[in-house]
């Protein structure tokens, strides 16, 4: 195997949130159908939810009512206010989530999500993961939001790191463009709400679990606890 570079190896570990380190779906759903249900709208499945999550609130609700309904702003009011009061009602981490982050302590660590900063931090706190970040940033931290790459770029600066020396691990299409345009290498996970047919443009897949990440920052030449 050839060495690995100095510059290439990986000193900062950018997650997406939603679908990657935490299971938000069932309270997204609840919330979905709180700010729904006055409207005549049909009620959401969990599944459903995993299908529409990715994009931030505004175009969830977007893509459940339609562009330039009257109802939009109203919707998104109760949606807002209702996941702010039931966050962490039933989310949780994945499996083997808090055990893979405590054995990545050698590394920079950062959160890159399209939920607004505010709700961000506070669901890594309730879930029992916001002391493992150096770095969270939401829909609403820099001007872009995924697939730009303007957030992936802002933690770069922030941490004082190359693209090479990082990657971006999600769930989502959004992770993986924003990783790529920002020059960083780019790990789908399998385990989350979106299917990895949509992630084929991914440069590493992890399929079952978060841990699977350990052998492959090995395989990069880093290493773990």
């Amino acid at each position: 195997m050839p060495k690995v570079k100095e510059v290439d190896r990986v000193e900062l570990l950018i997650f997406d949130l939603d679908g990657t380190l935490i299971d938000t779906a069932e309270d997204i759903r609840d919330a979905l159908n709180h700010a729904l249900s006055p409207y005549g709208y049909s009620r959401l499945s969990t599944e459903e939810t995993k299908r529409l999550v990715g994009d931030g609130v505004p175009k969830l609700i977007e893509k459940i009512i339609g562009k330039g309904k009257r109802e939009f702003d109203e919707i998104r009011e109760r949606f807002l206010s209702y996941y702010t009061a039931h966050i962490a009602d039933k989310s949780r981490p994945y499996r083997d989530v808090i055990e893979t982050l405590q054995r990545l302590e050698g590394y920079k660590k950062a959160v890159v999500t399209n939920k607004k900063e505010a709700l961000s931090v506070e669901l890594l706190e309730k879930t029992g993961l916001y002391g493992f970040f150096d770095l969270v940033v939401g829909a609403d931290t820099t001007a872009e939001q995924k697939p730009s790459p303007v957030p992936v770029r802002y933690v770069l600066e922030r941490l004082n790191v190359r693209p090479e020396q990082a990657l971006m691990i999600g769930d989502g299409p959004t992770d993986i463009e924003a990783g790529k345009r920002a020059g960083v290498r780019t790990v789908a996970v399998g385990y989350g709400f979106k299917e990895l047919t949509l992630l084929e443009g991914a440069d590493y897949v992890i399929r079952d679990s978060i841990k699977e990440l350990i052998p492959l920052l090995e395989r990069l030449g880093g290493k773990a606890g």
